[in-house]
């Protein structure tokens, strides 16, 4: 079965073709970053405007790239939420007009159950069950994944999700947009020990998360950095890699530690992370080491399938679609939804 998947949950117009039997057949992106640059963050009606200008030629592209036409997709899938309501209507207002008028059948996807699954893209995916951490812009939380829809939450955020940390905190610090990669390559350059942050929920049982007092502990040592440091630019400029370092290692060590409990809790072996943080080579080298002293096994999707894309939307809509799932003829996008809710596929 031949799948067109579209991604337009936020700011990244992702678009992809995924056959059943020959896998992923081609994909192609869009970022809307140089649009929302000068705003410091995603503008949602422009983001919107934004896919609605690009969907239809970014599909011609991917059809092209595979040396298909439209009358070789044999099902269509589009993200339905969670996310931007503007941006996910676009999409999904595109893509089942489509399917209506090629006589196929639509899906709608939950955006995070593809980037659960988006290692499962690669050479090697993981085998159920596993422990899963999704953590991106809008979400942080670790499932325990037994199976394509079985997903029990053990841990989210109760405030801010760790990359809207990263770009708050790299939006304080003075740094471009988007501020989490830039915060992350800016903490090479900060020198370790300097400053300790404190390791938010950690000297307590479970496994949510919180990055909103990290947050403002890294604000207070960089307003104190900027008044020692007044008329010495240098001395400045090292002081906020420093900082940046600190807080990217509070974070990481945060993330680090709630797996390693997440794996003891649910007896697991095998550890997943998915979604743009976790493209973050510092958190994947100490997950790496973490899960290598556990005696487990790390998997995560290729840094291009990290960050928002059609790709894994087209993997999961093949997947529920050949499960016999299908949308009716009516069109729902949701800002929130709740990844527990979805139906379980079986074997």
């Amino acid at each position: 079965m031949i799948v067109l998947g579209i991604e337009s949950s936020c700011d990244e117009t992702g678009i992809a073709l995924y056959d059943s039997e020959k896998g992923l057949l081609s994909h192609v992106l869009h970022s809307q970053i140089e649009l929302h640059a000068e705003y410091g963050g995603v503008v949602p009606e422009l983001a919107s405007r934004d896919h609605i200008r690009h969907l239809v030629p970014l599909m011609e592209q991917t059809l092209q790239q595979a040396g298909l036409t439209q009358k070789d997709i044999q099902g269509v899938a589009y993200t339905a939420g969670p996310g931007l309501i503007g941006a996910l209507m676009s999409g999904a207002c595109v893509g089942r007009s489509l399917a209506w008028a090629l006589g196929v059948p639509a899906q709608e996807v939950h955006h995070m159950e593809g980037h659960l699954l988006a290692p499962m893209l690669e050479e090697n995916p993981p085998e159920f069950p596993f422990v899963a951490l999704l953590v991106s812009g809008g979400h942080t939380l670790l499932a325990h994944v037994t199976g394509v829809g079985q997903y029990e939450i053990l841990g989210q955020s109760l405030d801010d999700a760790a990359g809207e940390a990263f770009d708050k905190t790299a939006k304080m610090l003075g740094l471009g947009y988007p501020g989490g990669p830039i915060l992350a390559k800016l903490a090479v350059k900060g020198v370790a020990g300097v400053y300790r942050f404190p390791r938010p929920m950690t000297d307590r049982p479970g496994l949510d998360f919180s990055f909103s007092g990290l947050k403002t502990f890294a604000l207070n040592t960089w307003q104190k950095l900027q008044v020692e440091c007044e008329g010495q630019t240098e001395k400045l400029e090292q002081g906020q890699a420093d900082v940046a370092r600190a807080f990217e290692e509070a974070v990481v060590d945060t993330l680090s530690l709630k797996c390693r409990r997440a794996l003891k809790q649910v007896h697991c072996k095998r550890l997943v992370i998915a979604g743009g943080v976790g493209a973050n080579q510092h958190l994947r080298q100490q997950l790496k080491a973490m899960v290598k002293k556990e005696g487990g096994e790390l998997y995560y999707p290729r840094i291009e399938f990290c960050t928002d894309n059609g790709a894994m939307i087209a993997y999961v809509g093949c997947l529920r679609l050949m499960a016999g799932e299908s949308k009716a003829l009516s069109i729902d996008a949701r800002a929130r939804w709740p990844i527990d809710e979805l139906p379980s596929i079986r074997d």
